[in-house]
Order: structure tokens, then sequence, then C-alpha cells
């Protein structure tokens, strides 16, 4: 049997430590995940962000903040303007490592279940 966790550091994606631990944590948040679901309609103002939420522009902007350095949004400020956007690369990284783990458990876990038939034959 082969040694899955030999294949796991040949082949896991190349972000970094660092960036993941970025944009998950930028993703922990129930405020965060509502901002990136209503940038999914398209680019929206700091002001019509925090509209829906019962708190102040300056709790906002942090949220936002997080969610720049985590590369999920992209912030054009022009004056007093704050424009929001979209930058789905952080979203495609993440997919991307989550892919590869989930193929390496459904491997490990094909591994166990044919082990289990192979063993059950055995005690017959």
């Amino acid at each position: 049997m082969k040694n899955l966790h030999e294949d796991a550091r040949l082949r896991a994606p190349s972000t970094s430590s660092h960036e993941l631990d970025l944009l998950f944590s930028a993703l922990s948040s129930p405020t965060r995940r509502a901002i990136l679901a209503r940038l999914t309609k398209g680019e929206s103002t700091v002001s019509d962000l925090a509209r829906p939420f019962d708190m102040s522009l300056p709790a906002i902007s942090k949220h936002l903040r997080i969610l720049e350095d985590a590369h999920v949004i992209r912030v054009v400020r022009d004056g007093r303007n704050h424009l929001c956007t979209l930058t789905p690369t952080a979203l495609s990284k993440a997919e991307k490592w989550l892919a590869f783990y989930a193929r390496m458990w459904e491997g490990q876990l094909d591994s166990l279940s044919e082990y289990l038939k192979t063993a059950k034959g055995a005690e017959t």
C-alpha cells in the first residue's frame, strides 16, 4: 500500500499556510460571509454594505480590511468613496486546497474499504 502522506507532501497545492490562515480566518465570521454574499451581486460601497448590519461604519470597515488582507475583496478608494468588489482568486486557492484533501481522504477511505473487504473475506 502506498504512503498517502508522502503523496500529500509531493502534490499538495502550493498556497502558503499564511495565505490559507488569513483566508479561513476571514471566512469564519458570519458578518464577513454575508458581505461576500452581497458582493456576489456586484460592486458596492462601504455604506451600502454596512446598511443591513447593526454596527458602526468603523466596525464594518474592520471586517472589510480583514477580507481585503485575505485578498478576497478589493477596495478602491477615490476620495471619500470606497468601492468594494470580489476577487475570487483567493477563494479558488481555498477550493484547490480543499479539493486536494478531499481526494486524499477519499483515497484513504477507499483503501480502508478494500482492506475491510479483504479482512472480512479472510475470516470466512
